[in-house]
């Protein structure tokens, strides 16, 4: 299974949505499985952005986010915004859906530092 960053960005609003600050989360995601669902959260658990419950079922594995870490509050901020997120999918390419995480982040906060310099000048 290919990482989706569209995927990524979805599973952390979903999440941020959340009023219950260490409360499981089950996702459901137009045009994604719950399988795709649950193998995302896993990624970002590994990558230090979620905090998470996994509990494997006799189907297969579910994963429910509990809270967000601080690394996935700076991510899903850089990237919240749509126009950004468009910008930055334009400016790496068609290649988006499998850019390194690092890659796509530099390229996000770039964008929010030429924005901050704008603003200030």
């Amino acid at each position: 299974m290919k990482r989706d960053m569209d995927l990524v960005r979805q599973i952390l609003l979903e999440v941020e949505k959340n009023s219950d600050a260490y409360a499981p989360v089950e996702l459901s995601i137009e045009g994604y499985s719950e399988n795709d669902i649950a193998h995302h959260i896993a990624l970002l658990v590994e990558a230090g952005l979620l905090v998470n419950f996994f509990n494997d079922g006799k189907i297969f594995p579910v994963a429910m986010a509990t809270q967000m870490t601080w690394a996935g509050h700076d991510f899903l901020d850089a990237c919240r915004d749509e126009g950004r997120w468009q910008k930055a999918k334009s400016i790496i390419g068609e290649q988006v859906k499998s850019a390194p995480f690092d890659v796509l982040k530099v390229v996000l906060v770039k964008l929010i530092e030429l924005q901050v310099y704008q603003a200030i000048t």
